[in-house]
């Protein structure tokens, strides 16, 4: 893990000395070719630093906020367009470091009363409860009914991913000393799939696909086919760009060859969010193809399909993941082949109370346990 934590630092610090480098270009040049091509190796750069991370917790992020949010807007700055671009000739450097690659957006109208800059602390209090009340549901999943465990898991993503960008963005506004946008608005409440999508769920990726994607397919599609078709178009792009960033993110956390599941799911979802109305049919609809997803995806993101895998999986574990927990494992191993009894094992081999212990290591190896598991 120390290994890994000083990958994480060097990804980081490579970041931001190529954000100081776009941020330099952008006050020598105007948008258009000149500051797109000065941008390109940026781009690329953050396709390959998440690569030199193997966790979920720390590349999960990383992924998302630089190969996602920090090459989107740094293409948007290049035409003069984007939340890095709401200023001229360019925004302060702190302010430009964080919009950037963070999920944020400063307020710009501070006056519209239908944007709620800041939720109530009992709101975030009630998230984090339920949070720590469905964490422990997992660790004793071999109990529990399987489609408890499926629901589980989506209240589970749903707050750790809001709670953890709610961070972020305190952070960052204390930092800054500006409000900015918010985030999520409480999808739950939702009342049709237009309504989840644009105006609730993961707000920062919205307002990143919109002028990224949205605009243009629409411009283009309204020449090419007619305004009729140009919106349906338009969506169906940027939920097909949102389901293939989704699988590059998973391929970063999990080194998989993707199976597009996921952007089969997006593109249905763009297709409906065109095609439908605000109506309780529709959210029937819409919340079964969330459940019918969380089936497909969990078992799919979890367990590698094949041996090869499953032992790929756990060498990748071996060599960045915990290599402290080697010799740990090889002993309960031997301990365990060689005929002795698990507890005998386990207060030969647990490191007399030291670091890691067999906890530690359990955990540490659990992302390949099922794997292991269904390749045996």
């Amino acid at each position: 893990m120390e290994g890994e934590i000083q990958r994480f630092a060097m990804v980081w610090a490579s970041a931001m000395l190529a954000l100081c480098y776009c941020h330099t270009i952008g006050r020598i040049t105007i948008p258009g070719k000149s500051r797109l091509i000065a941008f390109l190796p940026i781009v690329l750069l953050f396709l390959y630093l998440p690569l030199n991370l193997h966790t979920i917790f720390l590349g999960g992020p990383t992924a998302f906020f630089l190969s996602w949010l920090a090459t989107f807007r740094l293409l948007l700055f290049a035409v003069g367009k984007g939340p890095l671009s709401s200023t001229s000739p360019v925004i302060p450097l702190q302010h430009f470091l964080l919009v950037s690659c963070l999920p944020i957006k400063i307020l710009q109208n501070k006056s519209d009363p239908s944007l709620k800059t800041h939720k109530s602390p009992l709101n975030y209090s009630v998230k984090s409860l339920i949070f720590a009340t469905v964490v422990p549901i997992f660790q004793n999943k071999d109990k529990i009914n399987p489609n408890i465990i499926k629901l589980s898991y989506c209240i589970y993503l749903y707050c750790a991913i809001e709670l953890f960008l709610a961070v972020i963005a305190a952070m960052a506004r204390v930092w800054l000393g500006v409000e900015f946008e918010p985030q999520f608005d409480e999808p739950y409440l939702a009342t049709s799939i237009q309504d989840f999508w644009g105006r609730r769920w993961n707000l920062m990726v919205t307002s990143t696909l919109h002028p990224t994607v949205y605009d243009p397919v629409r411009k283009i599609s309204a020449r090419l086919f007619g305004r009729k078709f140009a919106p349906l178009l338009a969506v169906v792009a940027s939920f097909t760009v949102s389901g293939l960033m989704h699988e590059l993110i998973f391929y970063y956390i999990g080194r998989k060859t993707p199976n597009w599941e996921l952007t089969c799911f997006f593109v249905l979802h763009g297709i409906m969010r065109r095609l439908s109305v605000s109506s309780f049919p529709f959210m029937v609809m819409f919340l079964a193809m969330i459940v019918l997803w969380s089936a497909l995806m969990s078992p799919a993101v979890a367990c590698p399909p094949d041996r090869s895998q499953c032992k790929d999986c756990i060498v990748d574990q071996f060599k960045y993941g915990c290599p402290k927990c080697v010799p740990v494992l090889r002993c309960m191993a031997r301990c365990l082949w060689g005929g002795t009894s698990k507890g005998n094992c386990v207060k030969r081999c647990d490191c007399n109370g030291g670091k890691p212990t067999l906890s530690d290591c359990k955990k540490c190896m659990s992302r390949c346990k099922c794997s292991c598991v269904a390749a045996a």
